[in-house]
């Protein structure tokens, strides 16, 4: 009985060893050095910031960026890495924990349940790409855990305060929980509220007093900057090409994934089919899955079209076909056959492909233009301006101007004199000594300019990194090549 209790447990750790392998892609998302350059800036200048002691939030979180600085400061900004990448992992496993717990009764379902969530594409990006999602998925189904089915009250004041200082778009889920939970017990948890209400009294107090904005400034960036008007066909277009990454997983090339409107099918009816019987667990599955569907229909409308941003939302919605099978194998084995065959296996072997294609494109290819400048540039007050802000900002040490403004607020000022030729704006009053460019700048409308101030230093091929002497692995990066090109400028 002993060992049966303690079977989610072992599989959280099994869970967790699996994804390890993953580390060998080196497949990191390019946002999380943003964040790491910040906590690195704070560690070396004392300031949250991105370029030297100028105060700016670049992180979208500011709670992992702090989680961040207390690593670079116990393991060293060399070493951090993998030990932060590794305690991710395991929050996220905690976390798919507390959510077996909320919903089976029977361990061998939570042990089963842990693991097919865990090795789910999102729940992998989710742990090992260097994101905050792993410890937000914690600190959320942690509430639910402590705070509604264990009813203590600490979780309702601590909580919300945590969770929102990860993401102030957080206030999605809190809301979810609220209205969920006002509907299924008839009154208000007005600690709850408390809790709720001193998170946003906290984040929004030291967005002000510190940066002087209300929001992160990564959110007013990219709202001026990809702000326009869309047409109704220029907005059905743009929904079928990144719609993949809503419900179905996998993002494919194609507008019409076949994939993604069976999962959706298939998530609805498992729903339907599993609330039918009236149970406790019941007031959880509406939860996540009101949740999911708000937060992709309200980023929807935003037009907010990064993935990373549909990662737990896509994984909780999957659990509706998780605890179906789950359920239902008990007496036939057949559907978690199907489910495991047809669908874990394939979309493990997707992923595995999909990291190592874009860890080459990205840890093998971008992180070397980075240290090339790095190795050449000895001055680290000198500036680049480029697009994105990622792995040659981070691994260059250069000061930074990105062409969205997330590290950098002149941008913005740039962008609301005039969008049309804001960069070129900002590259001659700010003079930056290196340009990082996908484009040709000696062949645009303002080649003449670019000529007379600047010199082609390099030319970065993403084909000179798509080979490899492995036969997998070069089979690998021609199915799904990962990478741009780039043109490295020096000023005269």
């Amino acid at each position: 009985m002993k060992k049966s209790k303690k079977l989610p447990i072992y599989a959280v750790l099994f869970t967790v060893l699996v994804k390890f392998l993953f580390f060998l892609t080196h497949h990191i998302q390019e946002d999380a050095l943003i964040t790491w350059r910040v906590a690195q800036n704070l560690l070396d200048y004392g300031v949250i910031g991105f370029n030297g002691d100028e105060k700016i939030s670049s992180s979208t979180t500011h709670l992992y960026m702090f989680l961040s600085y207390v690593f670079n400061f116990i393991f060293g900004k060399e070493n951090f890495i993998y030990p932060l990448l590794i305690f991710n992992s395991v929050l996220f496993g905690i976390g798919s924990y507390f959510l077996s717990k909320l919903i089976f009764k029977n361990t061998w379902h939570q042990a089963v349940f842990i693991f097919l969530f865990g090795i789910l594409p999102p729940s992998i990006k989710i742990s090992i790409l260097g994101m905050e999602y792993g410890l937000l998925f914690f600190l959320e189904m942690s509430l639910l855990y402590f705070g509604f089915s264990k009813e203590k009250k600490w979780a309702f004041i601590i909580f919300p305060i945590l969770i929102l200082l990860t993401r102030i778009d957080t206030v999605i889920f809190l809301g979810i929980v609220f209205l969920v939970d006002v509907f299924w017990v008839k009154k208000i948890r007005w600690l709850y509220i408390l809790g709720g209400i001193l998170g946003l009294i906290i984040l929004l107090s030291f967005n002000w007093l510190y940066f002087h904005e209300i929001v992160n400034n990564t959110i007013t960036a990219k709202k001026l900057t990809y702000d326009k008007i869309f047409t109704t066909q220029e907005n059905w277009e743009y929904f079928l090409l990144n719609y993949g990454n809503f419900w179905g997983m996998v993002k494919t090339p194609t507008s019409i994934n076949p994939i993604t409107i069976s999962i959706l099918i298939f998530e609805l009816l498992a729903f339907i089919i599993i609330i039918r019987k009236k149970e406790n667990r019941n007031i959880f599955l509406w939860i996540i899955f009101l949740f999911g569907w708000a937060k992709q229909i309200i980023f929807i409308s935003q037009k907010s079209y990064f993935d990373w941003y549909y990662w737990v939302p896509q994984v909780l919605l999957f659990v509706p076909i998780l605890v179906l099978v789950l359920e239902v194998q008990t007496k036939k084995k057949f559907w978690m056959a199907c489910l495991i065959v047809f669908y874990i296996l394939p979309m493990v072997i997707f992923q595995t492909i999909h990291s190592i294609a874009t860890g080459n494109g990205e840890w093998n290819y971008r992180r070397q233009i980075g240290l090339y400048l790095d190795k050449i540039e000895k001055d680290k007050t000198q500036w680049i301006f480029l697009e994105p802000a990622g792995y040659v900002p981070y691994f260059s040490h250069l000061k930074t101007i990105d062409e969205v403004g997330l590290v950098d607020k002149q941008v913005q000022e740039e962008i609301k004199k005039d969008k049309k030729n804001y960069k070129l704006n900002t590259i001659k009053n700010r003079k930056p000594k290196y340009l990082l460019s996908y484009t040709d700048l000696f062949l645009g409308k303002d080649a003449d300019y670019y000529k007379a101030n600047y010199t082609l230093l390099k030319e970065f091929r993403i084909n000179e990194h798509v080979k490899s002497d492995n036969e997998i692995l070069q089979k690998i990066y021609q199915f799904k090549p990962s990478g741009t090109d780039y043109n490295l400028y020096i000023r005269k």
